[in-house]
């Protein structure tokens, strides 16, 4: 979405919401042009490289991925002829499904549910410049600055290509440079992937196309060109425009939808032209230079990205000269040394993804905005029992707050429609997972949601105690209280919806609160109550809501109704016979040992409950025995939490190990890195497919291992692998409770520390087993001498 945007409108929930609902594409200023290079020099810029264009057939595991938190991209570098692949976030098939199937769950398919879709295909071509006619190729992505870019020589000619998706000019930007006297004749093809027709506008030079669904989203994509210094001409003819005999050239492509977050409104932008605002931008960002457009898009992108540095220590020399691929191969290999630069741009790449993927339109689902085709598997969804939580557990903890709030934004408009449906179809007779108390109230949601309000899959009743869970944190790392102020419909929607559901039990004696029929992701039995995963969750949205109740000065009498109710849950034990923690309230472990989901210890990671430094001892152990027996292997987003979850045992072995088996090279396991280091997840014996969500938790666990927080509590360096420990240092660590971190570490030890307050006020901070209590006012700084060197 552009920064600055010509409409808001309110979405309506009575006088307990007030969201400012934006469309995702809209007319908008024209952005301030930078005055000098904003660039970071190429012999400091963090990058990934490869000598070869990528494999079309394979362009979701060797395109590199281009976004502003709307439009996304993957483009694969051919010289000759190079494909990129367009998404628009918000290009939903489907809508409110809210017709429930037989069973009384949600329909679960592309036309019911809805599935995220290409928005256009575009082929760049330059005939002559066949890979094998080129020299000194090189295509790389360029962390540090945002940009990919492809570099080759050609009859003495140096050519570059430099690719960028403009947040400022909200469009992807191509644009083609050479020194050595060449001149640069092609042409770029506009192409839809659902049947549009691409016409020409020739006195605007434009191709463009314009379309809708059967569910009445409509949307379009334009593209222009324009030449630099130095001349050519450009024209549009059919569905492509040609430039020919140019020194330099800049080619425009922009496009979206009418879909806004607005419940009221059916989910669309009433005034909106996806067709006139698509050739606007194309047009209007055309109209600058490409070292404008590009110095726009760097000086707005790198703030971003330099949030947070990380050094894990220093790679060799032979290491910095391996491509990207063969460099991943090299660490995994038998024997291979460790390599501390990969690892940190990684952590890196993660942040990136974070920067291209979320910022004031929809959240990233399960692919982000990078697709292949149109047929997603699980539709490229908002899955709600770990893979939306996953996705913005890096956020926070890595200096990209700003990031978060698409992911709000997103529950706070659907939350009419979930609102709706839950109070209208829940206790559908046929609904296995209805509530027993035939009460209902409040909102939950399904194991799948879509943009509109729509649910799909299974009802799943803890999924707003999860999403409530993520949302609260991002409040403890910000201290934001007009924030939290904003998140309160979804708290109280929350806990009054287990108001009417939780049943009480009698256990040893004792009455106790448990969850209805329900069932622990994804395994076991589906009519099981006071699961552990449910327990857990209850636990920590009652804490929640009674202290965002108290910070807010709100609903004193609700707050004491519902502390009422978490002090009398049933909180999970420890199994007799296996010495696990139980994921459901028998003894015996009815699923299976070494499934992906680690539900049952939701309260070790993300949640605090479980932790070393205080609480149950015998919980503790049973928490960690339940861990081990769930294994060192899985599926990527499965071993990023286990590492997440070894990091708050303080295991650093464990967690650095879980790290390095995600950045394996992906060879056709369940898990493993690509070669452009998106997360591969197999779904088959011959396919695997491209899911973010490792991409984000894996970092996010990286940074568990350098810091540990929660409101109050600060550990610096708490599961520092060897690997690592030699010297290293991150600036800009989020913690909870209102601080950053800026840290060096030295053989293993701290030496500097510097505690910044973005609002917190007090914590205490434990490093080496020493600890103090810091007091600082919102602004302040303090080092932490007393406790380091």
């Amino acid at each position: 979405m552009s920064p600055a945007l010509s409409r808001r409108t309110m979405l309506g929930l009575g006088a307990a919401l007030a969201l400012t609902a934006l469309p995702t594409f809209s007319a908008h200023a024209a952005p301030r042009r930078p005055t000098t290079s904003p660039l970071v020099p190429a012999d400091e810029a963090t990058t990934l490289w490869y000598s070869e264009p990528a494999d079309e057939d394979l362009i979701i595991e060797q395109g590199l991925p281009l976004g502003n938190g709307r439009l996304g991209a993957l483009v694969g570098g051919d010289p000759a002829s190079e494909l990129f692949h367009v998404t628009d976030v918000s290009l939903w098939t489907g809508g409110a499904n809210d017709t429930l199937d037989s069973d009384g769950q949600l329909p679960y398919g592309r036309d019911d549910f809805g599935s995220l879709t290409l928005l256009a295909r575009a082929t760049l071509r330059i005939p002559g410049h066949d890979f094998s006619a080129v020299g000194d190729y090189r295509r790389a992505l360029d962390l540090s600055n945002g940009l990919v870019t492809t570099t080759y020589t050609k009859d003495e000619v140096t050519y570059v290509r430099e690719m960028f998706v403009s947040a400022p000019d909200d469009v992807l930007i191509v644009r083609l440079s050479q020194s050595g006297g060449g001149t640069l004749t092609g042409s770029m093809i506009l192409s839809g992937t659902h049947g549009e027709t691409t016409t020409a506008d020739t006195g605007r030079g434009l191709a463009s196309f314009s379309a809708s669904f059967d569910n009445g989203l409509r949307y379009a994509a334009a593209v222009t060109a324009a030449p630099g210094k130095g001349g050519g001409t450009v024209k549009a003819t059919g569905s492509r425009v040609t430039f020919a005999d140019c020194a330099e050239v800049v080619i425009v492509l922009g496009g979206g939808t009418d879909y806004a977050p607005d419940h009221a409104a059916g989910y669309r932008d009433p005034h909106a032209d996806p067709l006139a605002l698509a050739q606007a931008a194309s047009l209007a960002a055309a109209s600058a230079t490409g070292t404008a457009l590009r110095d726009t898009h760097v000086a707005d992108y790198r703030p971003r990205y330099e949030g947070l540095t990380l050094d894990l220590g220093s790679s060799t020399g032979a290491q910095r000269k391996l491509d990207t691929w063969s460099r991943l191969k090299a660490r995994a290999a038998d024997g291979g040394a460790p390599d501390p630069e990969l690892e940190a741009s990684y952590v890196q790449f993660g942040r990136y993804l974070t920067i291209c993927g979320s910022r004031d339109g929809l959240p990233m689902g399960l692919q982000g905005t990078w697709l292949e085709g149109n047929t997603p598997d699980w539709m490229g969804d908002y899955h709600t029992d770990i893979n939306l939580q996953m996705n913005y557990w890096l956020a926070d903890r890595a200096g990209l707050g700003e990031t978060f709030p698409a992911f709000a934004d997103y529950c706070l408009a659907q939350l009419p429609a979930w609102n709706k449906i839950t109070q209208e179809q829940f206790q559908d007779s046929r609904n296995r997972y209805r509530n027993t108390s035939e009460k209902v109230a409040g909102w939950t949601v399904a194991f799948s949601t879509n943009p509109y309000g729509g649910l799909g899959w299974w009802w799943h009743p803890a999924g707003n105690a999860w999403l409530c869970a993520s949302l609260y944190e991002h409040y403890e790392f910000t201290q934001d209280t007009k924030y939290l102020a904003r998140i309160m419909p979804l708290l109280k929607g929350a806990c009054e919806f287990w108001e009417a559901r939780l049943i009480a039990t009698t256990v040893d004696g004792t009455e106790v609160l448990v969850d209805d029929h329900d069932w622990s992701p994804e395994h076991g039995p589906q009519d099981a109550r006071g699961i552990t995963y449910t327990q857990e969750l209850l636990w920590t949205l009652f804490g929640h809501y009674e202290e965002a109740c108290r910070i807010l000065g709100r609903d004193s009498e609700h707050a004491a109704v519902v502390r009422d109710l978490r002090a009398r849950l049933y909180l999970p034990k420890v199994s007799p016979t296996s010495g696990w923690l139980e994921e459901w309230m028998s003894e015996d472990n009815l699923g299976e040992t070494t499934h992906r989901h680690l539900s049952p210890l939701i309260n070790l990671f993300p949640g605090d409950r479980i932790r070393p430094d205080a609480g149950d001892p015998e919980l503790l152990a049973g928490a960690t025995e339940l861990l081990k027996a769930r294994g060192m292997e899985s599926y990527g987003w499965a071993c990023a939490w286990r590492a997440a979850c070894w990091a708050r045992l303080k295991d650093a072995d464990k967690a650095y190990q879980l790290v390095l088996t995600n950045l394996k090279p992906w060879a056709g396991g369940d898990t493993g890195t690509a070669m452009n280091f998106f997360d591969m997840y197999r779904v088959s014996d011959t396919r695997a497919i491209f899911q973010i969500d490792a991409n984000l938790g894996t970092p996010a666990a990286v940074m568990e291992m350098l810091v540990y927080s929660r409101p109050g509590h600060l550990e610096l360096l708490p599961a520092l692998p060897d690997a690592w420990a030699a010297a290293g240092s991150v600036k800009g660590a989020g913690v909870r409770g209102g601080f950053t971190l800026d840290m060096t570490w030295r053989r293993g030890r701290v030496r500097e520390a510097t505690l910044h307050s973005i609002g917190g006020r007090e914590t205490t901070v434990t490093v080496g087993g020493r600890s103090a209590t810091v007091k600082l006012k919102p602004g302040q700084s303090v080092a932490l001498t007393g406790l380091t060197g």
